[in-house]
């Protein structure tokens, strides 16, 4: 387990980062980007908020100017969560999880026309879903083969999953990423599927930066005000039961996350191992995100954030991570849809970095 320190920002004992695989991004060549957008526009700044994309991408590819990103994939997590089934905290019947991983299986949900418009893949995974293991055998048995379980406990009551099924996902996640990054990748935008999903996120998120629940729950998929009341106090129940699993990370996601979040913080760690530049989606991968801090400091230093969601968790999470959202979408609905929206925005900042001439000098 990971030592502890006394933490003056909230007067409880908080980990310290473990450290990791993650090297440092290059920051030498993070200013000479700086020193070309300075060339570009006259004055530093000129550029705005495509001046630091392109630096950072700079930074993590190690060039000056940046490449361009050939080959994008979406990586799309999906898994179901048991509080969904014993309180009302989501809108939406639980059974809509594997019926938008069919929609997305079949090229017919949102994601799959915002993924063709800026011309991203999409990689489907099944790691939790509450469905019949063949519930995609017609279009493509695959997905669900790498299920780790189906659904989890309500994390309020018991623990989410097993501590060996925690661990197996966070694998199941590099795994993944390996994969794809083998296979070419040069930019991973991280999402998920799941109804009831952001309240164990809100949950991981509450536990890490010792937030009370109020100030962390928000609407999701738009409940009312009885369901609002219900998932604070599933959020209440779920952080008093981990109370003691914050200095072990696979036992906090064993105990109030699910196989969805730890396999996105597999994903997270191994991208940084990889090199590999990252645009987080929405609140479920922020709580994944902060996971994967904890567990390597510097992977921060890999990703950016796609949008920023309008959930108050989600603003809390990037917060502590220090990550300014690209956009403001107030679009709560995850999937992936704000990570990729973000896309033409890192192609448009390396583009001006890359193939912009300086204006004439008088």
């Amino acid at each position: 387990m990971p030592p502890e320190v006394f933490s003056p920002d909230n007067g409880v004992m908080d980990e310290v980062p473990a450290g990791g695989n993650a090297e440092p991004i290059d920051a030498a060549h993070a200013e000479q980007a700086r020193t070309r957008w300075s060339q570009l526009s006259g004055v530093g700044g000129g550029f705005g908020r495509l001046e630091d994309l392109g630096t950072w991408i700079a930074a993590v590819q190690g060039n000056c100017p940046p490449r361009a990103i050939t080959r994008p994939v979406a990586i799309i997590v999906g898994g179901d969560h048991g509080i969904a089934r014993t309180r009302r905290i989501s809108a939406s019947k639980p059974e809509r999880t594997a019926e938008t991983m069919r929609r997305i299986s079949v090229d017919e949900a949102a994601i799959c026309a915002v993924a063709r418009v800026v011309n991203v893949t999409v990689r489907l995974i099944d790691v939790a879903v509450d469905a019949p293991s063949d519930y995609l055998d017609d279009i493509d048995p695959r997905i669900a083969r790498s299920r780790i379980r189906r659904g989890t406990q309500p994390m309020d009551v018991e623990d989410a999953m097993g501590y060996d099924e925690a661990a197996a996902a966070v694998e199941l996640g590099r795994t993944i990423v390996d994969d794809e990054i083998d296979s070419g990748a040069d930019l991973i935008v991280a999402g998920n599927v799941g109804v009831g999903a952001t309240t164990p996120a809100s949950s991981v998120i509450a536990s890490l930066t010792v937030r009370d629940p109020i100030s962390v729950t928000g609407r999701g998929s738009g409940i009312d005000d009885v369901g609002w009341m219900d998932k604070v106090a599933a959020i209440r129940d779920a952080v008093h039961r981990a109370k003691d699993a914050r200095g072990d990370m696979i036992g906090l996601l064993a105990r109030i996350g699910g196989p969805d979040i730890a396999a996105l913080t597999g994903m997270l760690l191994q991208a940084a191992a990889r090199r590999t530049p990252v645009i987080l989606d929405g609140l479920v991968v922020a709580s994944a995100a902060l996971v994967t801090h904890r567990l390597d400091f510097r992977s921060p230093q890999w990703w950016v954030a796609g949008q920023d969601s309008g959930e108050p968790a989600h603003s809390i999470a990037l917060e502590r991570l220090d990550l300014r959202p690209i956009l403001d979408l107030t679009m709560p609905h995850e999937e992936g849809i704000g990570g990729l929206l973000a896309v033409p925005i890192v192609r448009s900042a390396i583009a001006v970095l890359s193939e912009t001439s300086p204006p004439l000098r008088e």
